[in-house]
C-alpha cells in the first residue's frame, strides 16, 4: 500500500526551500534563438519574482527582446542523496523591465537579502529592475513528488501520472 502524500508538509518544505535561496537560474532565448542561461540574484513579493540586472549583461538584452523566461532554482548538491530527484522549482514567467523610479518596496527586499551597500552602489550604475510574473510552476522534490505551483504556495497541486494509461496508451501506440 502507497504511503499518502503529506501535500501540507511538501508545502511547508516548498516554501522553505526558495526561501533560502538568492540566486534565480535564467533561461532565456538569445537574438540568433539559441538557449542562454544565466542567473541574478533575485527576491519574491506578492507571487512575482524581482531581479535587477546590468544593461552590460547579456541576459539585459534577451530580457528586453523576449517575452518569457524561465527562472529554475536548485538544491545544493553536496546536500542532495540522490542525483536524479535533486530539489527544484521552476516557473515560466512573462518578463518586463519596470526601470528603478519607484519600487522603493523592492528596493528593501533587495537591501535586506543581499545588502544596503551593494544595492546603493548598483543604484548608481546602469542597472534597472525586472518583474517576472510566473505563469505556471513545477516544484519536483523527489520521484512521484511534483507539484503544480504558484510562487506563494496558493496554488500546490500534486502531480500524479496513472501509469496504467499511459501503459495502455503506448500499447495502442504500437499496434
Amino acid at each position: 500500500m502507497k504511503k499518502p502524500i503529506d501535500v501540507e508538509k511538501n508545502k511547508e518544505n516548498y516554501l522553505q526551500f526558495i526561501n533560502k535561496r538568492k540566486n534565480l537560474i535564467l533561461s532565456l532565448i538569445d537574438d540568433e534563438g539559441k538557449p542562454f542561461i544565466s542567473y541574478a540574484p533575485f527576491v519574491k513579493k506578492d507571487g512575482k519574482l524581482y531581479i535587477y540586472i546590468s544593461k552590460i549583461a547579456e541576459h539585459y538584452g534577451y530580457m528586453e527582446n523576449n517575452d518569457f523566461v524561465d527562472a529554475f532554482l536548485i538544491a545544493d548538491e553536496s546536500e542532495t542523496n540522490n542525483k536524479f530527484a535533486t530539489e527544484r522549482v521552476r516557473w515560466s514567467c512573462t518578463s518586463s523591465n519596470i526601470g528603478n523610479d519607484g519600487h522603493e518596496d523592492i528596493f528593501e527586499l533587495f537591501n535586506a537579502d543581499h545588502g544596503e551597500a551593494m544595492l546603493k552602489l548598483l543604484r548608481g550604475l546602469d542597472f534597472s529592475l525586472f518583474e517576472l510574473t510566473p505563469v505556471k510552476g513545477r516544484y519536483v522534490v523527489g520521484f512521484g513528488l511534483a507539484f503544480d505551483i504558484d510562487v506563494d504556495a496558493n496554488l500546490f497541486n500534486h502531480v500524479v501520472i496513472d501509469k496504467k494509461k499511459d501503459e495502455e496508451a503506448t500499447v495502442q501506440g504500437s499496434k
